[in-house]
């Protein structure tokens, strides 16, 4: 870790005092500032917050809550890494004074385990609060200091702007050595990680907030990436009334479909398909041959993966055809990729009518990454075929030790299964307890979008850990249900084409909490908006820019310089059938 030159911290900490007005938030979000929080921080110490005040609409019953830490923090300047798992991951953002909170939720059943929390006061308060979504199976206390996801870097961190930050472990603790889906044997730490959790910790952030600053945040809002990001969706469809703005990125909403898709793509690589770094590259360039142009602009950014679908062939790759070894691949290669690309059906109807899980790509299958996560390499192939039991990443793909490891632990709740048996028919009463638990697919938002509730999910076009059709589906079922004309006053999609899970590969960086704070406070509905690529490090040089379509639009290039948003146009793209 490094700290940034002088000049660079002297422009992170003068964002921090710019957003004492919040910036271009406008004149709602002005702060105020509470010079006795350092007192008062000391003072929450050993508070407790009764079990009658917290989650009583989740179902699930709760402990009390109890702060067992508190400590008041200096601001800290920017500073950057040289490496991380991602590039966001290497910013480490300036703060603000405030006072950081940690405690626990007691459970219901004894022995089942804690809900830990953690709730950030700021010095200077903008009345607001923004709670952080988890990742993977969670088990990791989320500090609620990070950027918000997707945020360009020389962005102020939501706590800089003012805001009460919250973040949790979702009612389990991960330990070393054993594997992440083992919580999911007991029952109130499912449903604690399916949703419970999230809401009974946001009752207790309000009333931690209400007792230092003497009075409740007057707006929430829920920011969350990939299971981050199905939290926000869960938050909107069972608890409309407890956030007032969500923010969905790469949400992995359908949860059930995902993690038996990651079985079957898993099980095609056993079977003779897996690929190496060659083979994945051949693939790449191919598709990138076949439809890098088709927004009219040779950038190597798929812009129309729909479109290129009906262009891209992999058995065009066939060992003795046109290709020849060592980047030629197999009958069984090109099956798995076909496997990935088809939409996975359910031997029944899951949760909310769905039964389908979508295909995969094509787009970004070689992205390379700063870390060890991007494209093909990461999510789906490892850096060899699937073990039998899974091995953990990176030896193994993350989609395979993820659902093989979700179909042992959720759905057999059998540790020693050998997935390779697993027939979801035999199990069906048990994968619609989880599926009603666990998938974000209820298309009904008619109770968040009439009490004002406001939704944006971002979609990335080349993601791999989940697929981004997934989201797209859901939308346009939620359109469905409501009709379009009522959902466009309350919810928008869009999508990012040749991104990344984690968002890399083409422009990704956009600023959604001051998008849906203007939304939400403002009646400032979002159309096109910038998404920026950025250097990683201090100044942050923008490097390329495109707009963010609204879905179903996809950015065209209209001419002039192919790194500016400017030269590019939304038009519409085609529509899953």
């Amino acid at each position: 870790m490094r700290t940034v030159p002088n000049t660079a911290r002297s422009a992170s900490l003068a964002l921090l005092v710019a957003v004492a007005g919040c910036g271009s938030l406008g004149e709602g979000a002005r702060t105020m500032a509470y010079p006795d929080l350092r007192e008062t921080c000391a003072r929450l110490l050993g508070q407790t917050v009764p079990a009658q005040l917290i989650g009583a609409d989740t179902g699930a019953g709760s402990g009390d809550a109890v702060i067992t830490e508190t400590a008041f923090e200096s601001a800290r300047p920017l500073a950057v890494s040289e490496r991380g798992p991602t590039p966001a991951a290497r910013i480490e953002p300036a703060l603000p004074p405030y006072c950081k909170v940690i405690g626990r939720i007691a459970p219901v059943r004894r022995g089942a385990p804690d809900i830990l929390f953690r709730v950030n006061l700021p010095l200077e308060w903008n009345g607001r609060l923004v709670q952080y979504g988890g990742g993977g199976f969670n088990g990791v206390l989320i500090t609620g200091t990070a950027l918000v996801p997707g945020q360009p870097y020389d962005r102020p961190t939501a706590l800089a702007r003012g805001f009460v930050t919250v973040g949790t472990d979702s009612g389990h603790q991960t330990r070393p050595g054993e594997p992440v889906q083992r919580f999911a044997l007991d029952d109130e730490a499912l449903v604690n990680f399916a949703h419970a959790s999230y809401k009974k910790v946001r009752d207790v952030a309000f009333e931690i907030a209400r007792r230092a600053y003497g009075r409740a945040p007057a707006r929430a809002y829920f920011v969350g990436s990939s299971e981050g990001g199905r939290e926000a969706l869960v938050m909107a469809q069972r608890y409309p009334a407890a956030f007032d703005g969500v923010f969905a990125r790469v949400p992995v909403l359908n949860w059930t479909g995902l993690q038996h898709a990651g079985l079957r793509d898993g099980l095609a690589l056993a079977s003779g398909g897996w690929m190496d770094r060659a083979q994945t590259q051949s693939v790449h360039d191919a598709v990138l041959a076949a439809c890098d142009e088709l927004d009219g602009l040779k950038d190597g950014i798929v812009a129309d993966p729909l479109g290129c679908r009906q262009r891209f062939d992999p058995a065009r790759l066939a060992c003795g055809a046109a290709t020849a070894p060592p980047r030629c691949l197999t009958a069984a290669q090109i099956a798995a990729i076909r496997t990935l690309m088809s939409p996975l059906v359910m031997p029944f109807e899951l949760a909310h009518g769905v039964r389908e899980y979508p295909g995969r790509g094509p787009s970004g299958e070689a992205i390379p990454s700063s870390g060890p996560t991007g494209g093909w390499g990461s999510w789906w192939l490892g850096e060899s075929a699937p073990d039998f039991p899974p091995s953990a990443p990176p030896k193994n793909g993350i989609a395979w030790y993820y659902g093989a490891g979700a179909i042992q632990y959720f759905y057999a709740r059998d540790p020693a299964l050998d997935v390779r048996r697993y027939d979801p028919a035999a199990y069906r009463e048990r994968i619609m307890q989880v599926s009603a638990l666990m998938d974000a697919t209820d298309p009904d938002l008619s109770a968040f979008a009439a009490r004002g509730g406001k939704l944006i999910i971002l979609e990335y076009l080349a993601d791999y850990a989940q697929s981004p059709y997934a989201g797209i589906q859901y939308f346009e079922s939620v359109e469905r249900r409501m009709g379009a004309a009522r959902v466009a006053e309350f919810a928008r999609l869009y999508a990012a084409p040749n991104v990344d899970h984690v968002g890399t590969g083409a422009p990704a960086l956009v600023d959604m909490l001051e998008v849906l704070v203007r939304w939400v406070e403002h009646g400032e509905a979002p159309g096109t908006l910038r998404v920026l690529e950025q250097e990683p490090r201090a100044p942050f040089a923008v490097l390329r820019s495109r707009p963010l379509c609204r879905w179903p639009q996809i950015a065209r290039y209209r001419g002039g310089d192919p790194d500016r948003a400017e030269s590019f146009t939304c038009t519409p793209a085609p529509r899953q059938g």
